[in-house]
Formats: structure tokens, sequence, C-alpha cells
């Protein structure tokens, strides 16, 4: 434990499991994780797995890990409601995928209730299987060339003020679906201009070319997000490489834009290598904005949850990196990438407040450099 972080006896005792003393290598990659139903609904049951990984701990392939049951602070607000149906209808009639759906978000009641989606281009099938992901994975079929107009349109009719729109990866295009996404703003930047737009996107293979396709389109924050610690990138990230994402990140500073990364939380990585990886991330990349979540196996086809990660460590993460310069950190159990990113300054608690405000000042500076 780094000097700072909160004291162990601050946290429950079903944390204090050891993961990372042994440093070795993690050893599940190959287990077959793709006899799982498709993305959709978070409160879905799900058929038996082919194999399930639920028992075993990451990085040591003979200890044993129990069940562990979700702490009283994470509590996610079910599907239901006139707002949330009127948005899921809106999807439907424009037949547009969403990360939350795809992805099996534990904030999709609370974000679609408010009228709040994260668009996914690009189609719902994946190239790529993340160990942590609930997208899909199989061979995606042609790109649908209509659908930066159909999802230009759909947001002209939600009336956002702000949209966050991400993808699957898509390595079976030359350009990963560069040219797409690059429309996909700017034709949505045409219908809406009143809204500010923030994409969340793969890395492209580290195609520089095909990245400044979407730089040049001027996003007003460009995320891409590291998902784990370096040490863990093979298992949980196995298509990824940890210094291409740093690229990516470090090409969209370099081209004027407003740049975001995060992680996941619990999911074998030791508290060091947090703070690590967000120094690595402000020293090469020069990122402003960093978010920290807590990961949630989505099935038992998916790599295990190591360790519930307390509000009190998650707090110590973003004092950490607001230290480190980051200019806005949220960090919290159920912080997802575009969680709250709409949210309003009147309806948070002081701590958030704070974030929110942080957000509105560089979405006007990127509205105003946009402009100029």
């Amino acid at each position: 434990m780094n000097p700072g972080a909160p004291d162990s006896d601050t946290r429950p005792a079903e944390t204090s499991v050891d993961l990372g003393t042994t440093g070795r290598p993690l050893s599940d990659r190959g287990a077959t994780r793709h006899g799982r139903a498709l993305g959709g609904d978070p409160v879905r049951r799900m058929d038996r797995p082919i194999v399930s990984l639920s028992n075993q701990v990451l990085n040591n392939g003979t200890q044993k890990l129990a069940a562990k049951r979700k702490p009283s602070w994470l509590r996610a607000r079910l599907p239901g409601g006139a707002a949330y149906e009127s948005l899921a209808s809106i999807i439907r009639e424009h037949e547009l995928h969403t990360v939350c759906e795809e992805a099996s978000c534990p904030n999709m009641g609370d974000c679609w209730a408010r009228g709040i989606a994260t668009i996914m281009i690009l189609g719902d099938t994946c190239t790529r299987s993340c160990g942590f992901c609930n997208v899909k994975t199989g061979r995606p079929g042609a790109p649908d060339l209509d659908e930066p107009r159909r999802v230009a349109s759909s947001l002209s009719r939600i009336g956002l003020r702000h949209v966050v729109i991400t993808s699957v990866d898509r390595d079976d295009l030359p350009d990963g679906g560069a040219a797409i996404w690059a429309e996909t703003i700017e034709q949505s930047r045409v219908s809406c201009p009143d809204m500010s737009i923030e994409v969340l996107t793969p890395d492209f293979k580290g195609d520089r070319a095909s990245c400044a396709l979407v730089y040049a389109a001027t996003p007003d924050i460009f995320a891409h997000n590291m998902e784990t610690v370096e040490r863990m990138h093979t298992v949980v990230r196995p298509q990824a490489k940890y210094e291409r994402s740093l690229a990516v990140l470090r090409w969209a500073k370099d081209a004027g834009l407003i740049t975001k990364t995060g992680i996941m939380v619990g999911i074998g990585e030791r508290d060091e290598e947090v703070i690590e990886v967000m120094q690595a991330v402000r020293a090469e990349t020069d990122a402003d904005i960093f978010t920290i979540g807590q990961y949630l196996q989505p099935t038992s086809n998916h790599l295990p949850i190591a360790r519930w990660v307390h509000p009190d460590t998650f707090e110590w993460y973003r004092e950490e990196g607001l230290r480190m310069g980051f200019r806005v950190v949220e960090s919290g159990p159920l912080v997802r990438s575009s969680y709250h990113a709409d949210e309003q300054a009147e309806r948070l608690a002081p701590e958030e407040r704070r974030v929110h405000e942080s957000m509105r000042e560089l979405l006007a500076e990127a509205r105003k450099d946009r402009g100029s």
C-alpha cells in the first residue's frame, strides 16, 4: 500500500485478498469465453457457462476465491419508467446500438430514465475479445454507411446538451472504422450545433492516419480508455497494447483536443499499480480527465472480481490524481467513462459538483477553441 492510502481497516474484510505478491503473469488467457449470451439487459439471467473462471484468482492458479456478494455501496437502478421507455423507443426506431445495453452497464436504468445513452456505432459485434467486456465477439457484417445520418437524426430528436459516442473495435476494416467515426461526429455537429460531443474510441490498431481522421473531426472531448494497469494488459485486453493506447492519447493531445481515459479496479491490480498508470498517463500524454470505477463481472465466462474497492480508496485515487495534475478525476464504485457526463451541478453532492464544474469548464474551452 502506498503512503497516504486509506488504512486497510477502512475497507470491508472481504476485500483483503492478496492478488499481486508473486508478480507472475496472469495465466487464464487461454480460457474459453464465448459460450455466452449477447450483450443486453444487465439484470438478465445467464445460462450456465461452458467454462467458469469465477473461483480462480487471476495470478495464482491454485488459490480459490469465494464468490463475493456486492457490498452495500453498489446499488444500481433497474430499468423502467416513462422516460426510459421513450428513449428506448427512439433507439429501436432508428436501429441504433448503445454500449449501455451491449456491455450490460449497471447505470443503464439511471441514465436512460434521465434521457441519456451512450451511442455505439459500427455495429454490435467486436473483433476483439477483452476479458472484461460483455459486447459480443465475432465477425462483424459490412459497416452501415448510413449510420452517421441516423445517429445525427436520433440525437436531434433526443435534444441532448452532451452526448458520448463509442464503438466496437473493427479490426476487419482497413481504417478501423475511422471514416465513419469522423462522419458521425461531423453530421452530429450539424444536426445538434448546441450539443457537445464526447467520443470514446478504439485504438485503430495504432494507425496514426486513421486516428487523425477522428481528431480532425474535432470532438469536444476525445476519450480512449487504458482499462487496466500495465501488468494485466495481456489478459484484460489481449489484442491491445499498453504503449499503443498511450500513443493514441498523446497524438490526440498533440492535435489540440481535450483528452480523457480511465481504468477499472477490482480485477486483480494493486493500489500502487493504479497510481503508476495514472502517473504514466500524466507524464506521457498530458491527459485532462481520468475516470476510475469498480469492475463488475458480466458473466461467469469473464474475468473474476478480485476485490470490492472501498469508496474511501476511490476518494484517495481521486485526490492523488488531482495532485498529479489531472483537471478532472471521477472516481467511484459505479463510475463509468460516460457516467454523469450530462449531470446538473445542483443535483450533485459537493465532491461530484466539483467534478461537474471542472467538466463544464473544459467543455466551454472546447467550444471556444472550435469557434476560433
